[in-house]
């Protein structure tokens, strides 16, 4: 599960610009021109693409490489004196700059009505996301390009089966993504963690299969509606497909899945006996209400948000919560949510909330939970891992990184742990590995603002924990 959104939503300015005094050439503002935007804490880069049209008119694309986001078609650029306007009505936004120098400029992006300082500075070339990690070939095993079908729902997922070099069959595995729609890289902030683990896995004799979710890539099906549940259909059906190669092992064939993928991994387990193995990787083991409320307080707190506001933010949602596990419907939902939500801010003492205030906490909630993710959110909220655990026999490799904010390790590593073995299940290992965010990269603080600028993919150490692991099956 992923708490951060791939689309550009945050984006944000306004700025007064003093009289221009001198005219700049058109020419010297085409190129790449890069800032940070700080949105509440969370360092986003931000990128126009400048360039001049065949009729000389000035042309801008955007690129939000901390967000997965490239070539976002803008709207009139317009440049005048020593200033410059770029509308971005797709994004309901706009900025305002001045420029100082043919490399820096300084401005504002306004969007949603709120306001922030963009600074720019101009690249010498095109600007490229480090990533030192994803496999570049020629690579010494075989890819081929596979259509897995979903014969239940009726489309077909397109993949990417990787083979290892030499005589099989091989031991196999299939990657599960987490929440939200992924590639089959599991694509995020222009990390490929998916490729990466298959490409490491490859090398030491593995097989692995790995798909885009469905209404992704290659991938048909629709995601609007569907739940952890629909997920875990697909997630079967590449297992299916799996059993039928003949490179494959089928005593030896099991499933990765990170973050949500854990929890499909379990659901999955618990429900067949053909799968060998299963490795959650930040995989819950609480239920879903608890993990979205304990993910809130703790990024809230790490971010230096108040107590009381965190403690108003934690009433709320849990309530909310309830309210979605009682309704069914979100059009019922929603006027539940609504009600509650001003009944208790407005009835806050000494409250700062004004009723613009709580019109926007309601328009926020509306908005992270639309009509097509509804199903979704109120399965995963009411999820509860060890109604799985409790039937899963195979051997379990449970991992969470010690800096992971989105799935607490202590909390569900130990559910996961105890849960499994008071079920009888000894072949069960759990590590919470020191350094490592919710994504498995070392850093500072495990915030989600890190995750798009370290360079790091996927720890190393644990990519050799999993081999090794697999191996010694």
């Amino acid at each position: 599960m992923k708490l951060l959104s791939k689309t550009i939503a945050i984006f944000l300015l306004f700025l007064v610009l003093h009289p221009a005094n001198a005219q700049v050439n058109e020419g010297l503002l085409a190129g790449s021109w890069l800032g940070t935007l700080d949105a509440g804490g969370v360092q986003l880069r931000v990128i126009f693409n400048i360039s001049v049209g065949e009729e000389g008119e000035l042309v801008t694309t955007l690129d939000s490489p901390d967000q997965g986001a490239s070539g976002i078609a803008l709207g009139e650029t317009v440049q005048w004196g020593d200033s410059i306007r770029i509308e971005a009505p797709m994004l309901l936004g706009r900025y305002l700059g001045k420029v100082n120098s043919e490399t820096s400029m300084q401005g504002v992006w306004t969007q949603g009505g709120n306001n922030f300082e963009l600074n720019l500075e101009k690249q010498k070339e095109a600007f490229r996301l480090n990533r030192p990690q994803e496999p570049q070939p020629p690579f010494p095993y075989g890819e081929e390009e596979v259509i897995i079908e979903n014969v239940t729902q009726g489309f077909a997922l397109g993949g990417t089966f990787t083979i290892p070099a030499g005589e099989g069959p091989f031991p196999g595995v299939v990657l599960v993504s987490g929440s939200g729609s992924q590639n089959r890289d599991e694509e995020i902030f222009g990390h490929k963690p998916f490729k990466l683990i298959a490409d490491q896995l490859a090398r030491n004799g593995i097989a692995v299969l790995r798909y885009d979710d469905r209404g992704m890539g290659a991938s048909g099906g629709n995601p609007a509606g569907s739940t952890t549940a629909d997920n875990a259909g697909d997630a079967r059906s590449a297992i299916d497909y799996l059993m039928k190669r003949d490179e494959i092992d089928h005593s030896k064939t099991g499933i990765i899945g990170h973050s949500e993928g854990g929890l499909i991994a379990f659901m999955l387990a618990s429900a067949h006996d053909d799968i060998a193995f299963v490795i959650s990787l930040a995989g819950p083991g609480v239920d879903g209400k608890t993990i979205l409320l304990e993910q809130s307080e703790y990024i809230s707190r790490l971010s230096g948000v108040d107590e009381s506001v965190r403690e108003d933010n934690r009433i709320v949602m849990s309530r909310i919560y309830d309210l979605m596990i009682s309704h069914e419907s979100r059009e019922e939902w929603s006027v539940k949510e609504q009600e509650f939500t001003n009944e208790y801010y407005s009835g806050l003492e000494n409250s700062e909330y004004t009723e613009e205030v709580i019109e926007r906490i309601n328009n926020n909630i509306l908005s992270s939970i639309p009509a097509s993710a509804y199903p979704w959110m109120r399965f995963f909220v009411m999820s509860d891992p060890s109604s799985y655990l409790g039937s899963v026999r195979c051997p379990v490799l449970a991992l969470n990184g010690e800096k992971d904010c989105q799935v607490l390790p202590e909390k569900n590593i130990g559910a996961i742990r105890e849960r499994l073995q008071e079920s009888g299940n000894q072949n069960v290992t759990t590590q919470i590995l020191p350094g490592l965010n919710h994504l498995f990269q070392n850093c500072e603080t495990g915030l989600p603002a890190e995750y798009g600028v370290i360079e790091e993919t996927f720890d190393p150490h644990t990519l050799e924990l999993i081999r090794e692991w697999i191996v010694s099956l």
